[in-house]
Formats: structure tokens, sequence, C-alpha cells
């Protein structure tokens, strides 16, 4: 029998225990890493290419928004599965939008986990009817704004948004779930997209051409 690859990615090691040992019961599956933030899980996927990764949103250094772009961007055949609890919507939209086959909320019953791994594996997606409703209204109101002409991310314009309104990096961070090394990795992407050299030159340009209506 060929084993379902998986690796957990969370920055709660008592989540992570938990999901290994649950996990580890079932037959089909090999725990193949246990990854604490977005980093160490694109390590692990191109060290040992897992079939499945469970992906939590919320962790330091790099969120799981972030990791599952990079994933996706460079090793397209491994499926994503967000790990999620109900207040974090937007940022499963934004996980989907990159890709993601899908999202399990964290009080998930362990059997209900495996057969979500299992249907994801097999080609299927695990996205609910509100959620698809959720994501199509999202891509309305964002295809304007994915359009834009510098190539920004929705992330990025998200970070934008932010800096135009004053707020520290620190806050950023906070208020988008990210370290702040990777806040500071968006603002540094987002001047040299807009080619400027800093926030009021960029809430400026951002304003000119229509990425930011306000």
């Amino acid at each position: 029998m060929t084993k379902i690859k998986v690796l957990l990615v969370d920055d709660q090691e008592l989540i992570l225990e938990s999901l290994h040992i649950v996990l580890s019961l079932e037959e089909d599956f090999d725990i193949v890493g246990l990854a604490r933030n977005g980093e160490e899980a694109i390590k692990v996927c191109e060290q040992f290419q897992p079939d499945i990764v469970l992906m939590d949103i919320n962790m330091p250094i790099m969120d799981g928004v972030a990791a599952t772009a990079l994933i996706k961007e460079r090793l397209p055949v491994i499926k994503v599965i967000i790990l999620t609890s109900y207040r974090e919507v937007e940022y499963v939209l934004a996980a989907l939008s990159y890709g993601a086959e899908g999202y399990l909320l964290k009080a998930i019953h362990p059997k209900d986990l495996a057969a979500g791994i299992r249907v994801v594996h097999a080609g299927g997606t695990l996205i609910t009817q509100e959620m698809a409703n959720k994501m199509i209204k999202s891509m309305n109101n964002t295809t304007a704004t994915k359009s834009n002409e510098y190539g920004l991310s929705v992330r990025e314009i998200e970070v934008l948004h932010k800096l135009a309104s004053g707020m520290r990096n620190q806050d950023i961070a906070e208020a988008l779930f990210l370290s702040e090394g990777t806040v500071k990795n968006y603002i540094s992407t987002i001047y040299s997209k807009l080619n400027v050299r800093g926030r009021r030159e960029a809430t400026r340009k951002a304003r000119d051409s229509g990425i930011m209506d306000h």
C-alpha cells in the first residue's frame, strides 16, 4: 500500500504533537515532518516532497498564507489543506486564492480530519458552499485590485493599506498575524514594485494609480 505522505505545520507544540499522534494511527498515512512556521514547512517540502501539507495560518517568521503561496509556486504538485479557526476567514480566502485545496477547522474530529486528507489526496477539494460564496464575492471585490499595473499581490495591498493609514510595522504584523520580519519583507517588495523609497511616496503612488481608493 502506498502511503500518503503528510507534513504537519503549526507553531503550537501541543497541536502539532496531538495531530502527529492522531494521524500516525491511520495505516495509510506517513507523517514525513513537523514544521513550526512557514519557512520550515517550505524546507521540509523541498526535502521530503509530501503529498499533503496541513497548514496552520497564524505562525511566526512566515505565516501559512505566504508559505502556501511559495509552496504552490515552487512545488505545485503538493496539496495544501489550511487548518483554521472560525475567525480567520480572510486568511483562508487568501490561501485558497494561492491554490490551497481546501481548509479544515481545528476543532474537527480526528476521523473527519483523516477523511478530509484522503479526499484531497484523491483529487477532491474541501470548500464549503458558504466559503465558496465568500470566495466569489472576495474575488469580485479584488479583481480590480489584483490587476493593478504594478503587480502587487492581495497581501501586499493589505500591507500597503495599513502602511498608508500610518500604522507601525509592529502594529501591521499584529493586525495581519505576521512576524515583523515578514512585514518588512512585504514592505521592501512593495517599495521595489512601486519604485518608491518610503511610505509617503508609496501611499501617494498607490492612490494616484487607483490601487487604493481612499
